[in-house]
């Protein structure tokens, strides 16, 4: 997902697998049907989860929204130096926490652009602890 190479299309091969195997059983008693049941439930949770991710690590936050979001943050600070224009002390003060807000913004921002790649990425710590060796 990272390398956006992950596909709708095709499905996963293990979870295809588990998911025939489940609707192959022939339960024999309303106990078995209900883990049946329960087994197929949790695997189309997967899948789905699965094509959710795929579709998070599609997605951008495009220039519109970086260029929008300057733009308020730039006429914000000049705001502030306006409104604190006798008091030079409290208009750097001011700005410095705007900027200060604005910057952890964009971090947040560029960090849920891309979640499965870079620095500041989502790792597949608990998927790789479930797959099958």
């Amino acid at each position: 997902m990272g390398k956006r190479s992950a596909s709708l299309k095709v499905a996963s091969h293990a979870l295809d697998e588990a998911l025939q195997l489940a609707l192959s059983l022939a339960p024999n008693s309303a106990g078995q049907i209900a883990a049946q049941r329960e087994m197929v439930t949790a695997l189309e949770n997967a899948l789905d989860a699965r094509r959710q991710r795929i579709i998070l690590s599609r997605s951008t936050v495009n220039w519109v929204k970086w260029t929008c979001l300057f733009a308020q943050g730039v006429c914000t600070l000049i705001l502030i130096a306006i409104v604190h224009s006798d008091n030079r002390a409290a208009a750097a003060i001011a700005m410095w926490i705007f900027a200060t807000g604005l910057a952890v913004s964009v971090l947040l921002i560029s960090s849920h652009d891309r979640p499965f790649s870079g620095e500041i990425s989502v790792k597949p710590d608990v998927l790789l602890q479930v797959r099958p060796n």
